[in-house]
């Protein structure tokens, strides 16, 4: 009632955009009147009004918003000039919101406003796409627009080297793709120069098909990675016993002491492996071991779980293509290729070492950040995409956004049939197949969405049976794409696509197609989530356009079989399902969507929990790149490492020194060859004297190995300091990656103790984390004062790649020990100390 009397919160937060429509439009004359060449003479002045403080970015948007509504019936050929809907979500972008606009409303030309507005700021703009064509496309085609108002205009796609993306990245409107930005944020944060850093601060980002982005890709971290040590033997011994594994038969969940009659168990809804007793036993046997679950058969137990999982949770043609001897992964959201993405913790050579091809070292993370974490470091967000609506909840509570659905500017006319239900999938696709060629026949459009390749390719077979001529969008097809989704809404075309390949190119209407019924969309089985469902609906019916929709499905779907309730199969059973025919039932539509919405909460739940287990991850990230930072850009880190040098010592000494009484030998010996190890003091005479030095000689000392650096190298020194404080810095930080990995694949056990594991997790992270910056610290140190400089450093020469010059001594005295040169051509055993003085092996080390 109160809905009807007030409207909803969405039509209320309309309606006080509109005396700000009414400002612009009444602008209009103003702005025809104004020549070309006062474009970006406007937009030059109030760069500099924004810049002086004069005039805020709220301000200048009527004006703002004119200007570029009449630079569009300019620069566009032929013109194009933003509606009213489209200014209402030009100011939802600005005020960092989602503006949720149906397909074919023109949200590539919406955003224009809100990117040129911002852009004002003179502190970047950043237009994120799902994949590079795209970002492309758009720089391109709104590039006109922007380079019309004087503003420059810049791509980040992959292949480009730092120079190309520094200059991307300093233009005043950014296009790119959400991995390409991620990791240029994740390499800048592995550089040793500021001059090398590509990227500006965050400030302004516009997230084209947010939902892709923000939701479906939430729940894959972005990683850098390195080649860990791990054999490519093991993956291929391991995968040999699977097929031995006997697949355990489902169990009625209600009955709890029902026993497996398999070697494993798989939870298809969750994608794990449980081994059995009798699994277990049988993979002793076969890998020759006396117990899988000896802590030193530990690896080959999570090795033995990934190679069933490849075998059993993972797909050829679904989750996964072989392309080029290689594994490439699908995304499972739009059907496209990954490439160069892999899957972590060994299931990648998992599955190289099932299909046979070459088995790829193991990687260790080096930087990793999730999209959720990168997008939410911006100063302000915003996003467009035709469904957002379904997952208002999330984005508010994960982003802060709030979700505005904007009316369309022509009514919507496409007919959504009721679902037809099947009793089995062969039925389902032949009625599939019936409905394509009745179309094909009478000149109709079809666009076929589809989950998987397998499933495209399977309907594939049956037009060519029926000599219906069609073409195949998915992951094979990814560089015909655009051209295909193009010519999908001509006279008699079939498109079969896989999910949402294609997404962000509209399909116009050919002639004569709206007589026929316009674009008829068939969905061969309902989507994991209802959004993915409406997102292939809305690729009919764009500007008013006449089309309709259809899903079939059948009761042995995955979704059916593996999340409808058995209500739904006794509402079936009395509906008295014939074989070969189909219902179209209300309930049992509600029934499915119920279905849908549980897994969508399922879902949700696994990115809310990966996203607290990455905020602590991410609390420690900020701070180690926080200090990453400063050490780069600081002039003076001298005073840094000192401050390092400092803690240090009152941390070592301090224990000794508070003994009342004086401490015992045991413990003088103790810290003496803590002191030796660290600051390398057996170089000055006075060491010699047994006991410990007070605090003031041991800080006098310090000042003298300063002091001897600053001497030695002039005016490298600080480059020198800054060197080694960053390379203990990414050293350590990787080690502590793995350590925290390690730590969160064993963390869900603490549940069987009674504990919370996110509270156990975030407990033993601070611990590993207090030690790492206590590492950092304790081996840069070592460093400095264990450096000798033996010949002098030419310019250009002390570089991160270049270190030829630098001079180390292993611990004892200047006096007998010579110094040793550590050269780029130097070949120091692997399992030699390393001469850097860490005590660690070489290639656990600077080999490393």
């Amino acid at each position: 009632m109160f809905k009807k009397i007030f409207g909803s919160k969405n039509d209320r937060y309309l309606k006080k955009l509109t005396p700000i429509i009414a400002r612009i439009n009444a602008l209009e004359p103003e702005m025809e009147a104004l020549a070309d060449i006062d474009f970006p003479a406007k937009v030059a002045a109030w760069k500099g009004q924004v810049a002086a403080g004069e005039k805020t970015l709220d301000d200048l948007l009527p004006e703002c918003f004119a200007l570029v509504r009449e630079a569009g019936r300019r620069a566009f050929d032929p013109p194009m000039r933003h509606f009213d809907v489209q200014l209402i979500g030009g100011i939802v972008l600005h005020q960092g919101k989602i503006a949720e606009m149906k397909t074919g409303e023109g949200k590539t030309l919406v955003a224009t406003l809100a990117v040129v507005l911002n852009a004002l700021s003179g502190k970047g703009v950043h237009v994120v796409t799902v994949n590079d064509y795209l970002a492309r496309r758009d720089a391109e085609w709104m590039g006109q627009l922007y380079n019309f108002l004087g503003l420059t205009v810049g791509v980040i796609v992959h292949g480009l080297n730092d120079q190309e993306r520094q200059e991307a990245y300093r233009a005043d409107i950014t296009y790119g793709t959400n991995n390409e930005f991620g990791f240029d944020y994740l390499r800048d944060n592995m550089k040793f120069y500021k001059e090398q850093l590509v990227q500006r601060p965050l400030n302004f980002a516009i997230v084209d098909e947010v939902d892709s982005i923000l939701i479906d890709e939430a729940r894959t971290p972005l990683i850098i990675s390195g080649p860990g040590e791990k054999s490519s033997g093991l993956y291929r011994r391991v995968d040999a016993i699977v097929p031995k594994l006997v697949k355990s038969s489902p169990t009625d969940p209600e009955d709890k002491d029902a026993v497996p009659d398999g070697d494993f168990v798989l939870d298809e809804k969750t994608k794990s492996i449980t081994l059995t007793d009798a699994g277990v036993e049988k993979v002793e046997g076969l890998l020759g071991l006396d117990n899988l679950f000896d802590p030193q058969n530990i690896a080959l137990q999570h090795h033995v779980l990934q190679a069933v999982k490849a075998h059993h949770c993972f797909q050829r043609d679904v989750e996964y293509i072989v392309k080029d001897d290689q594994v490439v992964l699908v995304d499972e959201f739009t059907g496209r290729l990954m490439p160069g993405r892999r899957l972590s913790d060994g299931l990648h050579q998992a599955i190289e070492a099932k299909e046979n091809v070459k088995v790829e070292a193991e990687n260790q993370t080096l930087a990793s950040i999730t999209f959720q974490n990168y997008f939410r470091m911006y100063e302000k967000l915003a996003g467009m995409t035709g469904t957002a609506d379904t997952e208002a909840v999330e984005f508010q509570q994960i982003y802060g956004l709030e979700v505005i659905v904007i009316p369309t500017n022509m009514p919507m006319v496409r007919e959504d049939n009721p679902d037809s239900i099947y009793k089995t999938q062969e039925e389902k696709y032949k009625a599939i197949a019936e409905d394509i060629e009745d179309c094909h026949r009478r000149g109709q459009p079809v666009l076929v969405g589809t989950v998987s390749i397998e499933k495209s390719e399977l309907i594939s077979n049956l037009l060519k049976k029926l000599k219906v001529p069609h073409n195949v969008l998915n992951a094979k097809q990814h560089e015909r794409e655009a051209e295909i989704v193009l010519e999908a809404g001509h006279k008699g075309k079939v498109t079969i696509a896989t999910n949402m390949a294609g997404r962000g190119t509209d399909i116009k209407l050919g002639e004569g197609v709206c007589e026929l019924g316009g674009l008829h969309i068939i969905g061969t089985e309902r989507h994991e989530s209802r959004r993915i469902d409406n997102q292939l609906r809305g690729r009919a019916g764009r500007q008013g356009d006449p089309g309709s929709s259809r899903f079939y499905l059948a009761l042995d779907d995955d979704l059916m079989r593996l999340f409808g309730s058995d209500r739904l199969k006794g509402i079936m059973e009395k509906l008295g399902l014939e074989d070969g025919m189909a219902i179209e039932n209300k309930m049992v539509s509600n029934a499915i969507e119920k279905s849908q919405t549980r897994v969508e909460g399922h879902h949700y739940e696994i990115r809310k929990q990966l996203l607290e287990y990455d905020d602590v991850m991410n609390q420690q990230r900020e701070a180690i790149y926080g200090l990453r930072r400063e050490l780069m850009e600081t002039k003076e880190v001298e005073s840094i490492a000192r401050e390092y040098a400092d803690d240090l010592l009152e941390d070592i000494l301090e224990a000794a020194l508070d003994v009342k009484g004086g401490a015992d030998k045991e413990t003088v010996e103790s810290v003496r060859a803590r002191l030796e190890e660290v600051f390398n003091f057996e170089r000055f005479p006075e060491w010699a004297k047994s006991g410990l030095p007070d605090m003031d000689q041991a800080h006098k000392w310090v000042d003298d190995i300063f002091a001897y650096l600053r001497a030695s190298t002039g005016e490298h020194y600080q480059e020198i300091l800054r060197y080694f404080l960053l390379d203990s810095l990414d050293r350590n930080w990787k080690e502590h990656l793995l350590n925290m990995d390690h730590l969160r694949d064993g963390i869900g056990l603490r549940g069987y103790g009674q504990k919370d594991p996110k509270q156990e997790y975030k407990r033993e992270g601070f611990e590993l984390f207090s030690e790492l910056v206590y590492t950092i610290k304790e081996n840069a140190l070592r460093a400095f004062s264990h450096l000798r400089i033996q010949a002098e450093v030419k310019d250009d020469e002390f570089k991160h790649e270049d270190t030829d010059d630098l001079q180390y001594t292993d611990s004892g005295s200047a006096q007998d020990k010579k110094p040793v040169t550590v050269r780029k051509d130097a070949k120091i055993p692997r399992n030699a100390p390393c001469p850097c003085g860490s005590g660690k092996k070489y290639k656990k080390c600077c080999g490393a």
